[in-house]
């Protein structure tokens, strides 16, 4: 059954990208295409953030493991999202612009939160192969939960960047806080229940 689900989840994965890829070349991006872009791509890393967390409580939820096998798949998407929202932060707003760019990072909390939450994605993607799983043994588990900390940082990320809207940011850290909760409440009862 995976191996019919996995290229299905990879071509959904892949209607994000096809979408804002249709915009662009048909120009229906609206008044401020590079806006756009930014915040499409940045919501579309929080989606995918918060469907990665979701793995394991549906795992425990549905008692179906098969949810694991789409997790480092849909993690591996978090970083795509994320590097077409970084790309589009320095390619497109700023042309490549070192100065001005590093000036942000310094000087906006958002934008500095952003950056760090995309740097901790790194040593994820290069430890995701199931060679690396074995090779780091325990540590990798350790490693990976990174993930928690990027998912707090891309949310207030999002919180800090919206000046006057607050309502949608928060869903998403909602969401994810929900999210990290199970996986609490779901290690406790490892613990306790064996």
């Amino acid at each position: 059954m995976t191996k019919y689900l996995k290229p299905s989840i990879f071509v959904l994965s892949l209607v994000p990208f096809l979408i804002i890829t249709y915009k662009i070349f048909f120009n229906k991006l609206g008044p401020e295409p590079v806006k756009e872009i930014t915040h499409f791509t940045g919501e579309w890393t929080l989606i995918f953030i918060c469907l990665t967390l979701s793995m394991s409580p549906l795992k425990k939820l549905t008692k179906l493991s098969l949810w694991i096998n789409f997790r480092r798949m849909l993690g591996l998407f978090v970083f795509f999202y994320a590097t077409l929202h970084l790309l589009t932060y320095v390619g497109l707003d700023y042309r490549f612009n070192w100065q001005p760019i590093f000036d942000d990072v310094v000087k906006k909390k958002y934008v500095f939160i952003g950056f760090a939450a995309w740097i901790l994605l790194i040593p994820l993607v290069i430890t995701s192969s199931k060679k690396m799983v074995r090779l780091l043994k325990n540590n990798w588990k350790k490693l990976h939960r990174l993930v928690y900390v990027i998912a707090i940082f891309g949310s207030l990320h999002y919180i800090w960047l919206s000046k006057t809207i607050f309502f949608k940011p928060l869903i998403y850290l909602i969401i994810i806080i929900v999210l990290l909760a199970l996986r609490i409440k779901i290690k406790n009862k490892d613990v306790n229940y064996g």
